[in-house]
C-alpha cells in the first residue's frame, strides 16, 4: 500500500488503479468506496482501460461511493471496450463487452448518444507529476 499510494500519488495510472482496488476490498487499507472510486477515476482519466471498465461498472450497477449514472457507465465502458487489446483477455471477450449489452438494454437512445457524445469527446489527462 505504502510504495502504491506513493506511484499513485507521483500520478501513475496503473499506481492509482491499483490503490482504487486495494479501497475497494480493504486490502491492507480500510474499506473505502469514495476512495477507490477517487484513485480509479484518476487512473481512467489518464486512460487506463482497467480503471474505466470498473468506473463504468460502478456507476452502472455496483454503485459505491458514486451514485448509479447510466450515461458515465456507457461512457466509461465504451472507452474501455475502445482500448480492448489493453484489457486482459477474459475481460476482453466477455465482461466487458457483456456489461457494455447489459447498460444498452437499461438505457434509453437518448442516453446512449449522450454517453457515445462523452466517450468520443474524451481525452486522457496527461499527469502532471
Amino acid at each position: 500500500v505504502k510504495w502504491s499510494t506513493k506511484a499513485a500519488e507521483q500520478g501513475n495510472a496503473d499506481a492509482q488503479y491499483k490503490l482504487g482496488l486495494m479501497y475497494h476490498f480493504g486490502e491492507g487499507v480500510p474499506q473505502n468506496y469514495n476512495e477507490a472510486v477517487k484513485w480509479s477515476t484518476k487512473a481512467a482519466e489518464q486512460g487506463n482501460a482497467d480503471a474505466q471498465f470498473y468506473l463504468g461498472r460502478m456507476y452502472g450497477i455496483v454503485g459505491r461511493g458514486i451514485p448509479e449514472d447510466y450515461v458515465q457507465a456507457y461512457k466509461w465502458i465504451i472507452l474501455a471496450v475502445a482500448q480492448g487489446d489493453k484489457l486482459p483477455q477474459k475481460m476482453r471477450n466477455n465482461a466487458v463487452l457483456e456489461y457494455r449489452d447489459l447498460l444498452n438494454q437499461k438505457m434509453s437512445p437518448e442516453q446512449i448518444a449522450e454517453a457515445q457524445r462523452l466517450a468520443s469527446e474524451f481525452k486522457p489527462v496527461i499527469s502532471s507529476k
